[in-house]
């Protein structure tokens, strides 16, 4: 008998900052950042099938369904639960822009995980889950952890922090950015000071006190123009950066209504809107123990 969970999200993430600080001999850089979740979200729809065939229900352009992270993701847990009977089929309803920087695709294989977890019965925890989720990308340990974090590593080790209430402007400039070719950029600087949870100021008064920044922006918008000119347009209204390694741009508000009066005089030709910060993932009690 098949069992359904619909309507299931996967928010977005910011990077409140993004310090490169280093590279492995393997060739992965060492990073330490600020992980934040807004409750902009894509959705998945899940439905069980006991035949052992996983497959995604929908096209997403530019996303082959056989390497699609949903897909992988649902394989790599069927093969950690030793059931070849397990399977699903899968729709996702994209609302993240691809490249733009938000974890979209990352924050869509981890809840694949979490929820397949909890519909299939395979009782993993949830450090079980999120050592899965590495095997997909540096981004989905943290979605399964399932609250704001300071990332270390590649994006791995985490240490939950409480951050304040706030509401974030989201600009797309309209481009998408691979995040392999501005890693690999020879512009890049891998050598940001080591700094320790301790360092920095209270998460509230983070862009106040200009604390941090995203070593990757220097690259992007030298290369990206319409992403240094929606940085430029939103330092107007407060410390404006880029997420992750772009596209995306943002700034933070203390009060809903700054945040919409920025947002009613976005130009016309980037695509603007308001998040509010969450503190945990809207599924985290499915995360395992």
């Amino acid at each position: 008998m098949s069992v359904s969970l619909l309507n299931c999200p996967a928010p977005a993430k910011l990077n409140l900052f993004l310090h490169v600080v280093g590279r492995r001999p393997d060739g992965y850089h060492l990073l330490q950042t600020l992980f934040q979740l807004i409750d902009r979200s894509d959705t998945l729809d899940f439905v069980t099938r006991d035949d052992g065939q996983i497959q995604r229900c929908n096209d997403i352009p530019g996303v082959p369904a056989e390497t699609d992270l949903v897909v992988r993701a649902a394989k790599l847990l069927q093969t950690a639960a030793g059931r070849s009977d397990l399977g699903a089929d899968i729709t996702v309803h994209k609302r993240l822009p691809m490249g733009g920087g938000l974890g979209g695709g990352s924050s869509d294989a981890a809840t694949t995980l979490m929820v397949l977890n909890h519909l299939w019965q395979t009782g993993l925890t949830r450090e079980q889950l999120m050592a899965l989720g590495l095997q997909l990308g540096a981004d989905v340990p943290f979605f399964v952890f399932g609250q704001n974090a300071f990332a270390e590593g590649v994006g791995e080790a985490l240490t939950p922090l409480k951050t304040p209430d706030r509401w974030y402007l989201v600009i797309e400039p309209g481009v998408s950015i691979p995040t392999s070719i501005i890693f690999s950029s020879k512009e890049l600087t891998r050598d940001s000071k080591v700094v320790r949870i301790t360092d920095f100021p209270e998460a509230k008064n983070l862009f106040d006190t200009g604390f941090g920044k995203n070593d990757l922006e220097m690259v992007v918008t030298k290369h990206f123009p319409p992403v240094a000119a929606a940085i430029q347009w939103l330092k107007t209204y407060g410390d404006a950066r880029m997420t992750g390694s772009g596209a995306c741009v943002f700034c933070s508000f203390e009060h809903e209504a700054q945040a919409d009066e920025a947002l009613s005089k976005v130009p016309s030709e980037w695509t603007g809107w308001k998040a509010r910060g969450l503190q945990y993932h809207p599924l985290h009690h499915l995360s395992g123990s």
